[in-house]
């Protein structure tokens, strides 16, 4: 990513930083997960970026079938979304089929570190628990992993660029603490994460104001019960969480719709689960799993930006306020126009 990015501060190009986070998070998510980063490889079954966009567009979308029944699977079928569905599953099916077996058929050598799919199929291989993992199940946490970690990471990282770019004082503070306290040694490393409490009181910000997933994932009851009054009936029935309008909340937040870190300084409030206050992350046992991987790649490649360059505003745009906030609808909010800077190597 630094690379990139500084190939066009040198040649004064303006950067869309949407493109360039989404890929870098998931070039991040193959790695961790697939033992190796499918964006670069040419011999990549499928575009990666594109199939993985499509997939988060038909989950995005309004399902008929699903509140209608029979009836509403004969509307799917007339608008399209049925086949789209199709293609995608098709498509993702064959990807992760490819992986599962690239790791089967290769010969893995003792300094090999293992990767997330040699831990399932390791899994998958045991018998003797009272749950056996399939080939299917470990598709579906392959799919889990890519398509809901690499899109809400990205999107964080353009609304935290966002943010402060409409907020420059914030945006100066958080840069003199990261190059302060990395000094010159030319790139941030998670060590120096430790040092850096205000870029971290950014990062909790910008999940309050900008909840990556706003709604999280839908939950579903599994019996009647009752909920501050309200009965919940019957069985099955979807339940939503609003956590950004939880984020926004005056009667928990001073100055609810003003980006201001510092209300997070000296404060236990936190994203991990247990502070329902701030949930971009859901919370108790259902949790998202990936919260601590979120975390470190949320601060880390946002401290890198901050401690490289130096960010100016895109060709046409003369002030901080022609910063656009508006976002698109779908399941991961982005900004419905991207965000373009451009970079200055710093001096």
């Amino acid at each position: 990513m630094v690379e990139r990015i500084s190939d066009a501060a040198s040649a004064s190009r303006t950067v869309d930083l949407s493109k360039t986070l989404l890929s870098l998070t998931a070039s991040i998510i193959c790695k961790i997960a697939f033992g190796r980063n499918h964006l670069v490889e040419p011999e990549r079954r499928i575009d990666v970026l594109r199939t993985s966009g499509e997939a988060r567009a038909v989950l995005g979308s309004f399902c008929f079938e699903d509140h209608f029944g029979w009836v509403g699977s004969i509307v799917d079928k007339v608008t399209g979304l049925s086949s789209k569905l199709q293609g995608v599953f098709v498509e993702l099916d064959s990807f992760y089929g490819v992986l599962i077996q690239d790791h089967l058929d290769k010969e893995k050598e003792e300094e090999d570190p293992e990767d997330f799919i040699d831990v399932l199929l390791r899994m998958s291989e045991d018998r003797s628990g009272s749950v056996h993992v399939s080939r299917d199940h470990v598709k579906a946490v392959l799919m889990n992993i890519f398509i809901g970690a690499t899109d809400t990471s990205a999107a964080t990282l353009v609304w935290a660029m966002t943010a402060l770019k409409k907020n420059l004082g914030v945006m100066s503070k958080a840069q003199r603490e990261v190059r302060s306290s990395v000094g010159n040694k030319g790139f941030v490393d998670e060590d120096d994460l430790l040092g850096l409490p205000y870029l971290k009181a950014v990062v909790k910000e910008t999940l309050r104001l900008y909840p990556p997933a706003p709604l999280l994932v839908p939950r579903e009851t599994t019996q009647r019960c009752i909920l501050s009054g309200y009965e919940i009936r019957p069985t099955k029935t979807p339940v939503y969480i609003n956590a950004q309008a939880i984020g926004r909340d005056g009667e928990c937040w001073e100055s609810a719709e003003e980006f201001w870190p510092e209300r997070f300084l000296g404060s236990n409030v936190d994203f991990r689960g247990q502070s329902f206050e701030l949930m971009p992350f859901g919370g108790g046992r259902r949790v998202c799993p990936g919260v601590g991987l979120a975390a470190v790649t949320l601060e880390l490649a946002l401290a890198d930006l901050l401690y490289s360059f130096d960010w100016e505003l895109a060709e046409g745009m003369e002030e901080e306020d022609d910063v656009d906030i508006e976002a698109m609808p779908g399941l991961t909010m982005h900004k419905k126009i991207p965000l373009c800077l451009r970079p200055k190597i710093k001096n």
